[in-house]
């Protein structure tokens, strides 16, 4: 009787295409903050050394018109973890109660809920934590029978809002800040992060917990591994090491040579942690994944735009997006669909065999089908960017074409295939 029912749970398996926990790959997701569309080595080899990364879009599919829906650290966050425009979340602007900035403002609970930039010309308030109400793509795993770890810099409220409270089983090196006082210790002012001392580069320290995990995982069903990175947000201090790799060269003057390094030191993480799977044996069973919420602090020619100016623009919106799925994706593949990273949250659901039309308020869209067969995600409308901060305000990307709104009423058009640099509007 019990090979029966075993023989009709294997049939009924097969029949609905329903993964079993063996069969459903790992996945990890490597967030980088402020890692821009050309501070990759295989994009800007002159500048930046990326061995790690530059294998990983080698082995699998390089989304290379990717855009961060909100490029700014905490509405980025928000719309990766959750498959929502931040916009909707209400969720526009880092969260910070720096007064010099913003202007806090309290619910009827008394709770500092909500905030206003001090120079945004909509004053827009926005939301000082991600509501638990929303569903995160780690609520969604687990619900597939993941075991869920993050990792590194959150942004998205308090404590009583952080990733353990959000779908995530366990979280390691999580604060409320949203970029340390120095990569060395102490890495952050009002917290310790880390039981034990330690004088290591804290990218280094969180890879090496990070490996810990991926020794010690003995559990029968599959995880998840959210690496999200403090790196290479300012301050801009490369490891001691790596810095002098950098410096003398054209275009790494003042401290771009420090953020190369920085580069270098998150690209060297990578590289640790796929051995890492590689010796478990996990490799073969594990979905890589990387990408970043915004630009970097600089502009890099030849896109315009960075994190403090023009951030609607290539250089502050564009950012990498490469995914390596062992079986499936084809190497050296390069995908030429307009997406962006709130497509990760149904991607994830569909690759762990779930069904992404179960969440249907996502405004992500699966990129399974360009995975398995590199076919251009169609999603029916064009994609849409928001900031509120200054006068530019909102952009639309569709076909060839982008719009930039200004508060002030000024329009621009430009066409990004033939005028990357948006010059000619």
């Amino acid at each position: 009787m019990l090979r029966l029912s075993a023989a009709w749970v294997l049939a009924c398996g097969l029949l609905f295409g329903t993964a079993t926990a063996s069969e459903r790959p790992n996945i990890v997701l490597f967030f980088v903050d402020d890692l821009g569309w050309s501070n990759l080595g295989y994009r800007s080899p002159s500048l930046f050394e990326t061995p790690n990364i530059d294998r990983l879009a080698r082995e699998g599919v390089d989304f290379v018109r990717c855009y961060s829906p909100s490029p700014t650290c905490s509405p980025s966050r928000a719309a990766l973890v959750t498959g929502k425009h931040p916009a909707r979340l209400k969720i526009v602007r880092h969260i910070t109660d720096n007064p010099r900035v913003a202007k806090t403002l309290y619910d009827d609970r008394g709770r500092p809920s909500h905030h206003l930039w001090l120079t945004d010309p909509a004053q827009f308030p926005s939301k000082n934590w991600l509501d638990l109400e929303h569903v995160t793509y780690a609520e969604a795993l687990h619900e597939l029978g993941y075991y869920n770890l993050f990792v590194g810099k959150w942004h998205l409220g308090p404590k009583a809002f952080h990733p353990v409270h959000q779908g995530f089983d366990r979280q390691i090196g999580t604060t409320d800040a949203g970029s340390p006082s120095s990569y060395y210790p102490d890495y952050f002012k009002d917290e310790a992060v880390f039981d034990d001392e330690t004088e290591a580069y804290l990218t280094d320290k969180l890879t090496d917990e990070t490996i810990r995990f991926i020794e010690s995982y003995d559990r029968p069903g599959p995880f998840m591994i959210s690496m999200w990175y403090y790196n290479v947000h300012s301050p801009n201090i490369g490891r001691k090491d790596l810095v002098p790799r950098f410096q003398g060269r054209p275009g790494l003057e003042d401290k771009r040579a420090e953020f190369a390094a920085q580069v270098a030191a998150v690209d060297e993480s990578v590289g640790r942690i796929r051995e890492a799977l590689r010796r478990k044996g996990f490799d073969r069973n594990t979905v890589i994944v990387l990408t970043s919420d915004q630009g970097s602090l600089y502009e890099w020619p030849p896109l315009r735009g960075c994190k403090r100016s023009d951030t609607l623009c290539e250089g502050g919106a564009r950012v990498p997006l490469l995914i390596y799925w062992p079986g499936v994706t084809r190497p050296g593949t390069q995908n030429a669909g307009i997406v962006q990273t709130l497509d990760l949250f149904p991607t994830f659901v569909e690759i762990a065999g779930g069904d992404p039309s179960r969440y249907p308020d996502l405004d992500g869209v699966s990129l399974v089908p360009a995975l398995r067969e590199n076919r251009v995600i169609e999603r029916g409308k064009p994609v849409f960017g928001y900031r509120a901060y200054e006068d530019l305000y909102a952009s639309v990307r569709d076909g060839r074409w982008k719009l930039l709104a200004y508060r002030s009423g000024k329009t621009a058009l430009y066409d990004v295939e033939q005028d990357i640099s948006e010059q000619h509007d």
